[in-house]
């Protein structure tokens, strides 16, 4: 991702001051020093809330695109409020916030019709850290918010649906697969789907760039429904 993400920064005319790795970690006077305007982080589960604190500390605006850290996410956000901008997603691609925003209109509708049980699969490459994917149990979250059925996810070792209670999620783990997401609303007599499968890491990497353009100059912690803002097109339907 770090490869990716250069390249897109550099078409998109920005230039990368600094890079750090286990062989080069991270520090507040390395990052002081460096004059970066914004850093994005793409590291592993148990580092990221560590570049985070040294982000902050070096009042340096911060996107992270590790998943499978949220635990402390809430703490982190505490932090955050005093000062420093913190931009997280479990997502980066415009592509797939489309879908998140197209789920929450789907399970909003299926209140109306119990008939229909929900499930969500999704697959990733083989080196992915984390299952169900961040991407995954936001979309399970969508549901949980707008559909009064459901109140938690549970992970499945295989795909099926549910009509209330748990959304089930099942993940599959693939040689060379960026990541493909499924949302099924199944019935007796029919099944309705939303998909959104990447070809590439072009998509993750160009929304985080778009997400550390937008972010500097703030304050706080936002997400990528703070810069995207589907909701304003409901009035327009």
């Amino acid at each position: 991702m770090g490869k990716v993400i250069e390249q897109i920064a550099h078409d998109r005319g920005h230039t990368i001051v600094a890079a750090f790795s286990s062989s080069n970690p991270i520090t507040v006077s390395a990052l002081v020093e460096s004059g970066a305007d914004v850093a994005i982080e793409f590291s592993r589960p148990e580092l990221a809330p560590g570049h985070i604190s040294v982000c902050r500390q070096a009042n340096i605006p911060v996107v992270v695109g590790t998943t499978g850290w949220y635990e402390h996410l809430e703490g982190i956000k505490k932090q955050f409020e005093q000062s420093g901008a913190l931009f997280t997603a479990t997502n980066f691609s415009i592509g797939v916030h489309i879908a998140f925003f197209m789920n929450r209109l789907l399970a909003a509708t299926m209140n109306a019709y119990p008939e229909y049980a929900a499930g969500i699969t999704e697959i990733h490459h083989t080196h992915k850290l984390d299952a169900p994917s961040g991407t995954a149990i936001t979309m399970a979250e969508g549901i949980i918010g707008t559909n009064q059925r459901f109140a938690n996810w549970q992970l499945s070792d295989e795909e099926k649906q549910s009509f209330g209670g748990n959304i089930p999620i099942f993940a599959q783990r693939t040689d060379s697969v960026p990541g493909t997401h499924t949302i099924s609303w199944n019935s007796n007599i029919d099944r309705i789907s939303i998909t959104h499968e990447a070809h590439n890491r072009t998509g993750f990497a160009t929304g985080s760039v778009m997400a550390a353009e937008w972010i500097i100059g703030k304050q706080g912690v936002y997400s990528m429904s703070d810069m995207l803002n589907f909701e304003t097109l409901v009035n327009t339907i």
